[in-house]
């Protein structure tokens, strides 16, 4: 039981830390990204490059797409110009999985205690690349829990039997990662975990896959949720949202053999097999349907209007 709460803490741990990252950067530059989200819309291609780079700044797609359905909410921007934006979130939100993979272990200590100390200095910039760089802390003391209790973890019964469930089946795989990523708000919090157990050795790489294409599904819930009360259009970029990675997930289900077997030739850790992989997911994604962004829109039109 101790090591569950210990575990549960450390999810919570790593929620903490993406948040706070993503408020240190969003105060340092929030008028900025809003700017550039109307402006460089204006075609599906730049819609992409800055949902990408914004996404990969603000360490979270849920808060770019969060503020894309805030602007088209207010009518500062249409339903069309998100789809690009959606594209390209998908795509910079897997700075976040590469990151996760590097060893900074030593590191860890020396940049909690300097990001506390920044905190508590009373400058708003300050205190938020504090919040920065205690988040970044706080991530990684996370991602080394996940991997230090995995093994502990296959002691209870039930944590053993659902890891033989999701090894003998990509179908629950995918969606235990969905259901998971719905519950703690994080598709990037669930790949860390799977990464953890893939780590200790007690997850197949075809089963983490799986979850991670699971996680790309649950992490739609947000938008659904912030697109409440928000007029059609910003319910409308919520759609597109989850039929983005319905459809890209159920595009990659046949390729997770493939990539399965193609993943020692790209890494030789098994977690940055992984995250090399969502890299490969996400961006393959998104290219596929910028050809068609035009007509993608239109069907979310037909189906939701």
């Amino acid at each position: 039981m101790l090591f569950l709460l210990l575990f549960i803490f450390c999810i919570l741990l790593f929620i903490f830390g993406m948040n706070i990252i993503r408020i240190g950067l969003f105060n340092i530059s929030a008028d900025k990204l809003k700017t550039w989200l109307i402006k460089l819309t204006n075609t599906p291609f730049k819609g992409m490059l800055t949902g990408t780079f914004i996404t990969a700044l603000l360490q979270s797609s849920t808060a770019v797409m969060v503020i894309t359905i805030g602007l088209i909410s207010a009518r500062i921007m249409t339903f069309p110009q998100s789809i690009g934006i959606i594209l390209g979130t998908n795509i910079g939100t897997t700075f976040k999985t590469e990151l996760i993979t590097f060893d900074i272990d030593a590191a860890i200590p020396p940049l909690a205690i300097i990001g506390a100390v920044l905190l508590c200095i009373h400058n708003k910039k300050v205190r938020s690349i504090g919040m920065l760089i205690l988040g970044i802390a706080s991530v990684f003391t996370a991602m080394k829990g996940f991997e230090f209790l995995a093994q502990p973890l296959t002691s209870l019964p039930f944590i053993h039997r659902s890891l033989l469930s999701l090894n003998d089946s990509i179908f629950m795989s995918i969606l235990t990662g969905a259901v998971m990523t719905t519950i703690i708000q994080s598709s990037t919090a669930m790949t860390g975990i799977a990464m953890g157990f893939l780590t200790a050795g007690l997850l197949k790489l075809d089963a983490g896959i799986a979850i991670m294409l699971g996680a790309n599904i649950g992490t739609c819930i947000t938008a659904i949720i912030a697109s409440i009360g928000g007029g059609q259009e910003a319910k409308l970029a919520a759609y597109a949202h989850v039929w983005l990675n319905v459809i890209g997930v159920l595009l990659f289900i046949p390729l997770i053999p493939t990539l399965t077997a193609l993943a020692p030739q790209i890494a030789n850790h098994k977690d940055v097999q992984l995250a090399h992989i969502s890299v490969i997911f996400n961006v393959v994604t998104s290219l596929i349907f910028l050809p068609f962004a035009t007509r993608f829109g239109k069907m979310i039109l037909f189906l939701h209007k």
